[in-house]
């Protein structure tokens, strides 16, 4: 067969349309550039395998447990087209570049092209930190091949995340709800954030006193704080534990009374300096952004989530702005610090730069540290100036909160001088008070000048005195004071978790890969299990029953400790230091006296779910969480205020936005004495003698009918019906009737609706008849109000009351305007937030058929239902539009008919 002719082309394929355009700008001539649009396979589901596969080992999973947990791939229906068109590409090609990113996951997409493909001609692995000239050049002299233990790591996490979801989920699924998910690693962010509301239910607040005054000396005044008592420190915040335990010795512990009578005591008392201390003041600038510290600090100034910091760093990185933005690693490259140096001389002068250039180092060498720190791209950076009008408005906040930490990470340190004056006298009761002031002033700003890392919230009191200048006085001058009161404090509970800070945390823990923290974030608040309030991440009650769960019979799985060795041993893998097949089967099938998943799945033993879905709140009140939610139930029996009934097992509903902490002994009593009744039997229907009652549901108070169920004597008296063979068949368990239920109109109320109007609501929707072409009319009540219905058509009409006085008459006058729309009274937003900062128009939430949406008259996205309207703020509005941009309008397929063939013609 002869061989194929050369083209002279070379196939190039990346990740991303957006990044397939950067790069075709800086190669050469006969490179084709295509992109794989992501994974081009995946695990299928175990119900989507071949019938032949599924009653073997692969059937469970859709990954051989018998044969080195040999995952089996199918190429995904979305991207059949795409393999096509990469395959007709190769075709043409003498040379296959693979260039998707390199990390496990790009180097998995690009074997997996590979396995695909199958190509016949050379294939060269091609990688690059940065989408530049000078990048492209270096990447094409550095080519090399796929690297199969990354590759073997990447599919051993996948197999990984399959058994453990695939093995635990169901039990969430029988125990506490249908439709939950648990994951190697969600399930332990989860636990993070309820450990964290757990702390803070268990908090017991402590109170301590101290006193303030204003001290003046010929030089300027000053503010101190009460350092000490007698010589004994006072105590503060951090003194006590959080069962509001006083844990320091040999301090002095003021109460109210204590201080505000000390605080008179020294009203007239001469004061004097008892020592000035001055120290020399250096700080260090913080090193260039990993993903993790990116994150962190994009959530602390920009208030982006982790998820819309990482999509915004992926479009900069994708265009050639920055560098790869997956790293672990917080070195620069030597031309990167050459250009950071160099910016940093030519904006702020060279006494700003050190001799020696600053070196960062990772924390641990492996696969994932492949990369350098995320910096502005190029061996010469653009200042935030130079790509302000190609950058839309976040990315140009992120892009320059990159470029500033990168230019000051080679900056020289910030200097100046601390002091601390303590100041004293002795009251009129003989106590020694004696006060503290320190301050810290800036002789040389250094990288400040550039830039200043932010904080997360901490606990305890906050003693920063930075950039207070202090007067100039000795030890021994005489003071005047001023004001001196007496102030009360309480400690706080230890502090919600923010997306910054849990993602600090669990870079700290060593749990999950930082390049992943942030889809794993989003997914815990896309499940229902943490929501956001302000910027605090609250869990759900549901979570706890998770939690609680895992914690009792898959504790291993849920443990801290447990989850950072996994990523331990997948970074040998990752290096080739052990076999992903071998620790797979180590992990499922166990070893010696070490259980592995299977194990422990199938001694399960019996799981309590009322125990599991209950959280003690008093001695008689239990949080239970339900098929419809949570809700308290008393296990005493109650008054019912309103009837004089004696109620056993009360229960009230919880509001959906209070938090767990926020449910105290007092809050659930109130709340039980507050419920409004959860039925209330309204009588029987005349006509068919059903009960009808009136009830408070989880999505509002309706009218229901209750049917019985039929009797064994009524089921064994109906007819009887046989087999062919002649013999009777079993009775047949009866259809359960659907009962007719109604919501309650809003001027009702589950207390006051009474039986005539519940059997009007039930009888909805209300026949009016038939207009002349004898399409027949109706009115009911909807989501947005009532209406009227003829086929497809439907118009509103006024108030729920018209519903039962509406006549035909008015329908058909209703009905023969031109339908309006828009035409009723404009409804006001449910929320205004100012001009959007990309748009410049009016971002407002309205009212949508499928629930609260924000818009700004361009761009519409749904508020997530894990975030409620009085939580939403500007900045989350601002950044879920653009999120929505970011993804592109919705691509909707069209069938078209294909083009008649044409007929032939006979030659003449």
């Amino acid at each position: 067969m002869p061989s194929k002719a050369k083209t002279g082309k070379k196939l190039v394929i990346v990740e991303s349309p957006a990044k397939s355009k950067t790069i075709a700008k800086y190669l050469g001539e006969g490179f084709i550039v295509e992109a794989s649009i992501g994974h081009i396979r995946d695990l299928p589901q175990p119900s989507e395998l071949p019938a032949e596969l599924k009653k073997t080992s692969v059937g469970k999973f859709a990954v051989d447990i018998e044969h080195d947990f040999k995952p089996y791939y199918v190429v995904s229906p979305d991207k059949k087209k795409k393999v096509t068109e990469l395959k007709a590409a190769l075709k043409d090609a003498d040379e296959l570049y693979l260039a998707t990113d390199g990390d496990r996951e790009g180097e998995a997409i690009a074997w997996h092209l590979l396995e695909v493909l199958k190509p016949k001609v050379p294939v060269y692995r091609m990688t690059f930190g940065e989408i530049t000239k000078e990048a492209i050049q270096r990447a094409m002299g550095n080519l090399r091949d796929v690297d199969q233990d990354l590759v073997d790591a990447q599919e051993t996490r996948r197999v990984l995340d399959r058994l453990y979801g695939y093995e635990i989920s169901p039990v969430l699924w029988r125990k506490v709800a249908r439709g939950l998910s648990a994951g190697r690693v969600q399930s332990v962010v989860t636990r993070m954030v309820v450990d964290r509301e757990r702390e803070r239910m268990a908090f017991k607040a402590a109170s301590y006193w101290d006193l303030t005054g204003q001290f003046g000396a010929d030089s300027g005044s000053f503010k101190a704080k009460l350092a000490a008592v007698d010589g004994a420190k006072v105590a503060t915040g951090r003194d006590f534990n959080d069962n509001g335990e006083l844990t320091s010795r040999n301090v002095a512990h003021l109460n109210e009374e204590l201080a505000t009578s000390l605080a008179a005591g020294l009203q007239d008392a001469e004061f004097r300096v008892r020592s000035v201390d001055t120290k020399p003041y250096t700080r260090r600038p913080a090193a260039p952004f990993t993903t993790s510290t990116l994150q962190q600090e994009a959530g602390r100034k920009l208030r982006f989530s982790s998820k819309s910091t990482m999509q915004i760093a992926q479009r900069l990185y994708e265009n050639g702005y920055i560098t790869y933005m997956r790293t672990d690693s917080s070195a620069l490259s030597d031309e990167a610090i050459t250009a950071a140096r160099r910016q940093a001389s030519e904006l702020y002068g060279p006494e700003y730069i050190p001799q020696s250039p600053r070196v960062y180092t990772g924390k641990a060498a492996n696969a994932q540290e492949a990369h350098e720190a995320i910096r502005p791209a190029g061996d010469s950076f653009r200042t935030p100036a130079q790509v302000a009008k190609q950058l839309s408005g976040d990315e140009f906040r992120l892009y320059e909160l990159i470029w500033k930490r990168t230019v000051a990470s080679q900056m020289g340190d910030a200097k100046g001088s601390t002091a601390t004056i303590r100041l004293g006298a002795v009251a009129t009761d003989g106590r020694d008070a004696e006060f503290s002031a320190s301050g810290t002033v800036i002789t040389f700003p250094g990288f400040l000048a550039a830039y200043e890392e932010g904080k997360d919230e901490t606990r305890g009191d906050d003693d920063s005195d930075e950039a207070r200048r202090l007067p100039n006085v000795a030890k021994g001058d005489s003071l005047t004071a001023a004001d001196i009161q007496a102030v009360g404090h309480e400690t706080s509970p230890p502090p919600r978790y923010t997306e910054a800070s849990l993602t600090a945390e669990l870079e700290k823990k060593g749990i999950g890969r930082p390049s992943t923290y942030a889809s794993t974030i989003s997914t815990i608040q896309d499940r229902g299990y943490v929501r956001k309030q302000g910027s605090a991440l609250v869990p759900s009650w549901i979570a706890f029953s998770v939690i609680r769960l895992l914690e009792q019979h898959f504790s291993d799985y849920v443990d801290y400790e447990f989850t950072a060795d996994m990523e331990g041993d997948l970074d040998k893998i990752a290096n080739g230091q052990e076999a992903g097949a071998s620790w797979l089967r180590h992990f499922y099938f166990g070893e010696d006296s070490d259980p592995g998943l299977l194990s422990i799945v199938n001694n399960l033993g019996e799981i309590d779910a009322r125990e599991i879905n209950s959280i003690p709140i008093t001695d008689d009140i239990t949080l239970r969480v339900g098929k419809f939610g949570p809700y308290l139930e008393s296990s005493a029996a109650v008054v019912d205020p309103k009837t004089g009934e004696i109620v056993e097992s009360a229960r009230a509903n919880v509001p959906e936005d209070l938090a767990p902490d926020e449910l105290t002994a007092a809050k659930a009593i109130e709340l039980m004495e507050t419920a409004a009744p959860e039925e209330r039997v309204l009588g029987a229907d005349p006509h068919t003698g059903h009960t009808v009652v009136a009830k408070n549901g989880r999505y509002g108070a309706y009218v229901t009918e209750i049917i019985p169920e039929m009797t064994e004597e009524q089921i064994a008296a109906q007819p009887v019906e046989y087999y062919k063979n002649g013999k009777p068949k079993p009775p047949k368990k009866p259809v359960k009737a659907k009962p007719r239920t109604g919501s309650l109109f809003k001027s009702m109320t589950v207390e006051s609706v009474t039986l005539d109007e519940a059997l009007q609501l039930m009888s909805l929707p209300r026949v009016l008849g038939e207009d002349a072409e004898g399409n027949l009319i109706t009115v009911q009540n909807g989501r947005f109000g009532p209406y009227l219905k003829k086929g497809t058509d439907s118009r509103s009409i006024g108030s729920e009351e018209e519903i039962f006085t509406i006549t035909l008459e008015q329908a058909l006058e209703i009905y023969s305007q031109p339908k309006q729309r828009g035409a009723r009274a404009a409804v006001p937003p449910l929320a205004e937030f100012g001009p959007d900062p990309v748009s410049e128009k009016n971002i407002v939430v309205k009212e949508g058929r499928f629930g609260p949406y924000i818009t700004d008259g361009i761009t519409n996205i749904t508020v997530p239902r894990a975030t409620s309207l009085e939580e939403l703020t500007r900045e989350q509005a601002v950044e879920l539009l653009a999120e929505k941009r970011a993804k592109g309008p919705v691509k909707r397929t069209t069938t078209r008919k294909a083009p008649a063939k044409k007929k032939a013609t006979a030659k003449k």
